[in-house]
């Protein structure tokens, strides 16, 4: 498996690196006979160190797990053991994945997906006349403004698979096309700790070849 590794604000001398592309390699290679790649970004913000880890292991599987610690060192090592937890909840699940894949692709929807800039508290809009000041440069105070637009597929998954999917990219919500009945769905997150599952009511079903 390619391992790169990045640091940002961080100098990473060999002996880190050759510990991050080590341990990744191990771990990942005890579930998947060839991975194909993973990028590890170090940084360090004031006196704290965080390690990013992102590891493509198959057609559309992604592990993302970050940590933080007062070293870079345990940064890593702890990002590292939330992948190890992951791959091992998930292991027979995800060699089932893999040996399907390998026999068929599912199709999958071209998209766009687009992220929004967060909406500023009313009272910074206005100016001394207490006149918006959005409104009247761009006759619409309320029009989201897009600060970046990506290219992203969405995948014909079970509910099974895309829970699987979410909780090893670590996500906060994913949608993607019901196998059941083609129709798009969403599952995400909640405060309790539980998935939340949308599936709207008359959704088509996908045409049949």
């Amino acid at each position: 498996m390619q391992v790169t590794v990045k640091g940002k604000q961080l100098d990473v001398g060999d002996s880190l690196r050759t510990h991050v592309k080590d341990t990744l390699s191990a771990l990942v290679g005890k579930y998947f006979g060839n991975p194909m790649e993973a990028t590890v970004i170090l940084s360090r913000d004031a006196h704290l160190y965080k390690a990013d880890i992102q590891v493509h292991v198959g057609r559309g599987i992604l592990l993302q797990s970050n940590a933080e610690a007062t070293e870079p060192y345990p940064a890593f090592d702890e990002a590292a053991d939330r992948v190890a937890k992951r791959l091992r909840r998930y292991k027979r699940r995800l060699k089932d994945h893999h040996n399907r894949a390998t026999v068929a692709d599912l199709p999958v929807t071209p998209a766009r997906k687009y992220i929004i800039e967060a909406a500023a508290d009313e009272a910074d809009t206005l100016d001394d006349s207490g006149e918006d000041t959005a409104e009247a440069l761009n006759g619409d105070a309320h029009q989201p403004i897009v600060v970046a637009e990506m290219q992203t597929n969405i995948e014909m998954l079970t509910v099974s698979e895309a829970v699987m999917r979410m909780d090893l990219a670590d996500l906060p919500a994913l949608m993607f096309r019901n196998r059941a009945h083609g129709g798009l769905n969403m599952i995400y997150r909640r405060p309790d700790g539980n998935v939340g599952w949308v599936d709207p009511t008359g959704a088509v079903p996908a045409a049949r070849p």
